[in-house]
């Protein structure tokens, strides 16, 4: 495999790591400069040049895209995608987690936990908005911060509003956040690669700091998650459309609360602590997804005139309970069931004769003109219209498939 490290910083731990394991497997690697990157756009040949000349074909690229360089490096991104080479993250997943009010907005849609959290630009709207995330202490964050960078505790009211009208005179948007008092000075860090957390820790914020980055000074420890947890950041990164993800969670009382998905993840403090190949793990990831790539479904189903894939959803009472999948999309529909979501159970390509449950969910591909002539005329006039007693809604987000619990 030739793989390109996108990266400005070819002498940081995290970069060397990566260029260190994927030498140490027999593959051809180099760290190439983001910026030095120039972008060709034509009809049919979409191609790019870096430092002056015609960059030479590679297997995969592994982008490690900084917060400063966010616009440009996805465009980069985005045009190696073009190119038919295989992303380890693509320019739509970086950008959903780059900016924390976005992120939060997906995967609010998701039953995921999140902190309570409020955007206001008002500052009639300020007072309002602590009131409705629980009252002071809150959590205050930049939107586009990175490390730690950018979070303040406001231990009252007052100082909160004095915080934002601060940060609003000079022009940064800010998050206002519910403050997780039994995570005070602690949260969790999970290394999501594919469908799989390969490593966790707990960072532990040191003396009056309540920031547990290790940037800020915090200590780090293995830790072995729940299934709970597990689930938790998978699902997060998923969502957001990240392969090789970095999951912070907090430990609140009613369980996991993402904190933030962040897309180019260190590796220093969580290979130190749990002395784990990371690296060698997202190095073998791409190799295989290089052997046997993933399809971008969204690219085929834009040529796939009249079809889509779309989520199907039983409710409790649906007629189509005790029924069979046979039964309930027949061939004729010209529907058929990819994956059938069973509470925490995922059961790919499942058998025509399974019988269906109460809140099933059934991951579809199939004719639109099908599936829209099983609405109702009610249905239609519905945000997310039902099909006869199923419950139809289109993938969620920019392609990234919506599944709920």
């Amino acid at each position: 495999m030739k793989l390109a490290i996108l990266s400005r910083g070819p002498r940081s731990y995290s970069t060397r790591r990566l260029k260190e394991a994927a030498l140490a497997r027999g593959h051809t690697v180099k760290i190439l400069d983001t910026l030095k990157f120039a972008i060709d756009l034509q009809r049919g040949a979409p191609t790019l040049y870096y430092r002056q000349k015609l960059l030479s074909h590679y297997d995969a690229v592994l982008p490690r895209i900084g917060a400063s360089i966010t616009y440009f490096g996805t465009a980069v991104v985005r045009q190696f995608q073009e190119m038919d080479v295989f992303c380890a993250n693509t320019a739509l997943g970086i950008s959903n987690s780059r900016d924390k009010l976005r992120s939060l907005q997906v995967l609010s849609r998701h039953h995921v936990g999140i902190p309570r959290t409020t955007f206001v630009k008002d500052k009639a709207d300020v007072l309002p908005a602590i009131e409705r995330v629980g009252g002071a202490p809150v959590v205050i964050k930049l939107i586009e911060g990175t490390q730690g960078i950018g979070v303040l505790l406001a231990e009252s009211t007052k100082a909160a509003e004095a915080i934002i009208e601060l940060l609003q005179s000079q022009k940064q948007n800010v998050l206002v956040q519910k403050f997780v008092a039994e995570s005070k000075g602690k949260d969790i860090r999970a290394l999501v690669i594919g469908d799989q957390v390969v490593a966790a820790m707990r960072r532990v914020a040191q003396g009056q700091e309540f920031r547990s980055n290790v940037h800020r000074g915090g200590v780090a420890e293995a830790v072995d998650l729940t299934d709970e947890y597990r689930e938790t950041a998978v699902r997060a990164a998923q969502i957001l459309g990240l392969r090789i993800a970095g999951v912070d969670m907090l430990e609140a009382r009613d369980g996991p609360q993402i904190m933030e998905v962040n897309s180019s993840p260190g590796l220093e403090g969580i290979e130190g602590c749990t002395e784990l190949d990371i690296a060698g793990a997202i190095i073998d990831y791409i190799a295989a997804q290089v052997d046997f790539p993933e399809i971008d479904i969204r690219q085929r189903l834009a040529v796939s005139k009249g079809y889509g894939v779309s989520e199907l959803y039983i409710p409790i009472g649906s007629s189509f309970i005790g029924r069979t999948i046979r039964d309930s999309m027949t061939v004729e529909k010209d529907i058929n069931v990819l994956t059938l979501y069973r509470r925490e159970k995922v059961i790919p390509n499942p058998r025509l004769d399974r019988t269906l449950e109460p809140e099933d969910r059934l991951l579809c591909f199939g004719k639109r003109e099908s599936m829209r002539a099983m609405m109702s005329k009610k249905a239609r006039k519905r945000r997310r219209p039902v099909v006869q007693d199923l419950v139809f809604s289109n993938s969620a987000d920019e392609g990234v498939a919506k599944r709920s619990k």
